[in-house]
């Protein structure tokens, strides 16, 4: 790959993470403030997003929106993605938080580099770069100080909401790694908006949006709004084009904007106390970037 390919890609999956950031910032104060049950929420979030997806999709493609059913490898590609990927990745991510801390389900979460690094050198036999390594190493510190502050008793978490942050690690390896190959075949705004559609359905089946629904008040509406359109909408469809640049393994990651961002904002709009160990490690974050920019994208240089 040239270096502008990789440059864009990194591009691509920082925003993606920063929006994620600015979304992780609006759940907090939702879940702080709003009370809205999970499985409704979940519901809600997955089945609007691919609505909403799949009408863009159709105005930018017409009926090859469907194009991707037009093989059973497609659909089983695509149904994987949709449970295994996005689907599980919301509903563990959010059972870690909800059985443990924020903090710890996100560190958690970020463990899925390692999970993909992991699987390539399992099922591809192909060994890790060096710079990969490195900015990996970098970044999980960072990431680490940033949101404990340096003091691991903070991750002192239930052993269940320890195993619900290790699998939302593995399965936000998996909603990058699985949707690669119908990706490259189809518009990623069409496969994210069947893939949330299809999780929409299936969270659905399990609790209906008119059930057990909490009292729409307009701060709830735009709330879920800016989750549904930041969160969800944007932010998967940058990191499906960044996709198309860049190595999985990069772009995951680049994933480590994600909790530098929340850091950030909840300092300016939740009053956070800011101590030397997290600005240390938002440094830290920008520095494994850095390693990135400068070294990933010519791999004899390793």
């Amino acid at each position: 790959m040239t270096t502008n390919r990789y440059m864009k890609g990194i591009m691509w999956a920082m925003l993606a993470s920063t929006l994620w950031g600015v979304s992780g910032t609006v759940m907090q104060f939702v879940s702080q403030n709003q009370a809205i049950p999970a499985d409704w929420f979940l519901s809600v979030r997955t089945l609007s997003a691919g609505i909403i997806l799949l009408a863009i999709g159709f105005v930018q493609q017409g009926t090859n929106i469907f194009k991707v059913f037009r093989s059973w490898a497609s659909v089983g590609q695509l149904v994987t993605y949709a449970t295994v990927g996005l689907m599980a990745n919301m509903y563990t991510f959010y059972i870690s938080i909800e059985r443990g801390t924020a903090a710890a389900a996100t560190i958690l979460q970020y463990l899925s580099p390692l999970f993909i690094v992991l699987g390539t050198l399992l099922f591809k036999r192909e060994l890790p770069l060096r710079t990969d390594l490195i900015a990996f190493a970098v970044s999980l510190l960072g990431v680490f100080l940033a949101i404990t502050k340096g003091n691991i008793h903070e991750l002192a978490i239930p052993m269940d909401a320890l195993v619900w942050g290790i699998l939302s690690g593995v399965t936000a390896a998996l909603y990058v790694v699985l949707p690669r190959k119908i990706v490259a075949e189809n518009s990623p705004v069409v496969i994210l908006g069947w893939g949330t559609l299809i999780a929409g359905i299936l969270f659905n089946l399990y609790h209906p949006i008119w059930i057990g629904a909490p009292k729409i008040t307009p701060t709830l509406v735009t709330s879920i709004g800016a989750i549904v359109l930041i969160g969800t909408i944007f932010a998967f469809l940058s990191l499906l084009h960044s996709l198309q640049y860049a190595p999985s393994a990069v772009v995951s990651i680049v994933d480590a904007v994600q909790p530098v961002v929340t850091f950030v904002l909840s300092i300016i709009f939740l009053g956070l106390q800011v101590t030397w160990v997290e600005i240390l490690g938002s440094l830290l974050v920008i520095v494994a970037i850095y390693i990135l920019q400068q070294y990933r994208s010519d791999p004899a240089s390793d």
